[in-house]
């Protein structure tokens, strides 16, 4: 008989935005350098199934798993930083919940009950994550010691409720040496006295004992450290040890919050609530603190063009932006990320906006290098392609990644083959040169689940390819895809004439997957998402090659990389 698993749950009150996941990240980092193997599960109390059809600016990005799981940006945190990889089922919504209590309802397997929330939707959500829980994720065999689960959204939220009873039943069933709650919550200043405030905290806790949970420790988001006198109002109202108020203040880059609640000893407060003292060792975070230290310590910086649509919100391009990060950490610069709306490049918005069109091409002008991001529809694209063929025509290293490679071979088929109306048929289905086409691997009315998604192995036609070199594997690589529309396998040939070649495709050869310019720096398209598999220490391959072609190191390296 294994171990019980124990459960560390991550609420949160007040306001949303507080950073729930990366706390719940930081303090599965904590544990895993306690050497204790951990899990994590998302609850996202929405009611659609999984994130795979909101929009980036209603939910941030689109984290796409192995599996092909499309999920909350917070699984993308929970990876990073514990480098694990999870499955579609470490996200629980509402959505899947209901639908699978209505699918057992509609089987018959209730036997003529009338199916309720209690016990019902409280007893599904209960079993999905125990048999979640027991999953491994860290490449081992056999479950993990700790589940870290974190619940979306607020306290009081009307949504969350069926799953706050579900995780006090949980709490009751598993035993109090199994579970472990941790309420994060912010503490404001206002006003110019700069009194730091705590009754927004106390009704929090207050609504979350009214429903049957306690919490152990509290984790205080604030812009400076607590005072103590604060601690102590905090403890004596919300009943719960001033050792085991965290705070969780402002610093200068997410790497610390692991630091952060090391040196106030949250591991001793969590690893006595689980009764794991005894199987634990003292958190050796030597990696970490270096990390963090080594990014505080960097003072060049490298531009990069960011060409998209969404720029308006950081969030909807997150891991590629992380991946910049641990590409740019790796070549000892920080990135300097210039957020350029593709429409404002376009030759439209020199007539109706030409200050905002001036800015968008000083910027992309004075960048080392220029990355267009995946998306889906028409807006911005011709303004991307004119970036692409900016991007081709200087020599600036250039990385497009999903619709950025289509952009690339459109671009390329206009303006270097001549197919003046080619386009991809997403964009203009009576296009005379459909160079991008709509790839069955799904269907073309239902929007949910009807992509090529999750983890693909392709392989390079050429081993002398720089992707191949990048990846170290002359042969394959596996990454995560998530698209409708691929390159047009009857045009391939065409494109082909010139310099741009096709180095790696799947392993029937119809679906191709890396491009690359000839007689370029670097200028790379990929059909998948190299930025869901990159880590902190690890990045990723083809984001390494843009900033060192970007700063004029990729042929060092490559000579390297060849010894």
């Amino acid at each position: 008989m294994g171990r019980a698993m124990k459960y560390v749950v991550v609420t949160g009150g007040v306001v949303s935005g507080l950073g729930k996941g990366v706390t719940a990240s930081s303090i599965g980092v904590v544990l895993k350098a306690c050497g204790l193997r951990v899990t994590s599960i998302k609850i996202d109390p929405y009611l659609n199934t999984d994130a795979g059809t909101m929009s980036p600016f209603e939910h941030g990005e689109v984290f796409v798993l192995d599996d092909g799981g499309e999920v909350d940006l917070d699984l993308g945190n929970y990876e990073r930083f514990l480098d694990i990889t999870l499955t579609r089922d470490n996200n629980i919504t509402t959505g899947k919940i209901y639908q699978s209590v209505i699918d057992k309802e509609r089987r018959g397997d209730y036997l003529g009950k009338t199916v309720q929330v209690v016990p019902h939707i409280t007893d599904a959500i209960k079993d999905w994550i125990g048999s979640v829980a027991a999953i491994p994720v860290d490449g081992n065999d056999g479950p993990a010691d700790v589940c870290v689960i974190e619940l979306g959204g607020t306290v009081g939220d009307i949504e969350s409720m069926p799953f706050i009873e579900a995780l006090r039943q949980l709490s009751f069933s598993v035993g109090k040496d199994n579970f472990c709650l941790i309420h994060v919550s912010l503490v404001p200043v206002l006003g110019v006295v700069g009194e730091q405030k705590t009754k927004p905290t106390q009704h929090s806790v207050r609504e979350l004992r009214a429903l049957g949970l306690t919490p152990n420790l509290l984790a205080c988001r604030s812009a400076q450290p607590l005072g103590q006198s604060t601690k102590e109002k905090l403890s004596q109202f919300c009943h719960v040890p001033v050792e085991n108020i965290l705070n969780i203040h402002d610093v200068p880059n997410l790497w610390h919050v692991p630091l952060l609640l090391r040196s106030q000893n949250a591991h001793d407060a969590i690893l006595k609530q689980l009764d794991c003292v005894s199987i634990a060792t003292p958190p050796d975070l030597v990696g970490w603190t270096k990390m963090a230290e080594l990014y505080d310590s960097l003072t060049g910086s490298v531009k990069i063009a960011m060409v998209g649509k969404y720029t308006g919100l950081a969030d909807s391009y997150l891991s590629v932006v992380k991946a910049l990060l641990h590409a740019c950490v790796a070549c000892s610069l920080r990135p300097s990320v210039e957020w350029i709306a593709a429409s404002d490049l376009e030759d439209e918005s020199a007539i109706m906006t030409p200050d905002a069109h001036n800015a968008a091409w000083e910027s992309l002008k004075s960048c080392s290098c220029i990355l267009v991001p995946g998306g889906f529809g028409d807006r911005g694209v011709p303004g991307m392609i004119l970036a692409a063929k900016y991007a081709r025509e200087n020599k600036i290293p250039y990385l497009g990644i999903c619709l950025g490679m289509q952009i690339s071979v459109i671009e390329y088929s206009r303006f270097v083959l001549g197919l003046e109306r080619a386009n991809s048929e997403e964009f203009d289905s009576s296009t005379p040169y459909p160079v991008v086409i709509f790839m069955p691997e799904g269907s073309r009315t239902h929007m949910g689940s009807t992509m090529r998604l999750g983890s693909r192995r392709t392989f390079f036609k050429d081993d002398g390819c720089l992707a191949s070199k990048l990846y170290q594997n002359p042969t394959f690589v596996d990454e995560r895809h998530r698209h409708r529309y691929e390159v047009n396998p009857d045009f391939v040939s065409k494109l082909e004439t010139a310099d741009l070649k096709f180095v790696g495709s799947d392993e029937s050869g119809k679906r191709m997957e890396v491009l690359e310019l000839k007689d370029h720096p670097y200028y790379v398209g990929v059909q998948f998402h190299p930025e869901f598999k990159s880590r902190p220490g690890k990045p990723s391959a083809l984001f390494l090659g843009l900033i060192l072609a970007g700063t004029g190191k990729l042929q060092t390296y490559l000579e390297q990389l060849s010894r």
